[in-house]
């Protein structure tokens, strides 16, 4: 019997046309483009190419955009850039692990890190970071779309309190892009994180 695959909101397969445009890269144009070689040069005019297309799909500018290795090393990067000792770092409380576990390594490395609590329909309401706020917290993490009951939170709106209150902003729109706009202008957040096995 064929399995039928029903978990692509975890991960799914390289679509064709992305296959075709990856190819020649990993089989003959594979230089480093870091190398000034002419190899490493074509490496580095796709992965610059690249860059603004993915710059402008979500409305920043290419050098506001920072390749990683995923989501997970995405979310830890925007932690842990904040997780200083003595720091204040706020989070919601149904965040993907990869945020969590973050947070945790930065209450054990002495930040105070607090759970947003969220409601029955898992979203923060904009009350509840606003209270969390009103002492000074360093960052605010809060996921775009959640990856297990699909909750959207209102990330403009939370992005505008947190930065009325000196507070960095970030999120985890992993799970939303592709399925819904993600555009960092209009939202205003200061960090976002994408993975391409999502789309």
């Amino acid at each position: 019997m064929k399995p039928i695959y029903l978990d692509h909101a975890a991960t799914t397969r390289v679509h064709p046309e992305e296959l075709a445009a990856m190819l020649p890269f990993l089989q003959e144009d594979y230089g480093n483009p870091s190398s000034i070689h002419a190899m490493g040069r074509l490496a580095r005019e796709a992965v610059e190419h690249a860059r603004e297309q993915i710059a402008a799909a979500i409305h920043c500018t290419p050098g506001e955009l920072i390749f990683t290795s995923g989501g997970t090393e995405s979310d830890n990067w925007a932690v842990s850039s904040f997780a200083k000792p003595g720091a204040r770092l706020l989070c919601s409380a149904v965040e993907h692990h990869a945020v969590l576990r973050s947070m945790e390594r930065a209450a054990a490395g002495g930040c105070t890190t607090e759970l947003l609590r969220v409601d029955g329909f898992g979203a923060v309401q904009p009350e509840t970071l606003a209270a969390a706020l009103e002492k000074p917290a360093a960052l605010a993490s809060v996921m775009a779309a959640n990856n297990e009951v699909g909750t959207l939170q209102p990330i403009a709106l939370l992005a505008s309190i947190a930065h009325e209150r000196s507070c960095v902003f970030h999120t985890d729109a992993v799970q939303a892009f592709g399925s819904l706009p993600v555009d960092v202008e209009e939202w205003q957040v200061d960090m976002l994180s994408l993975s391409s096995h999502k789309i």
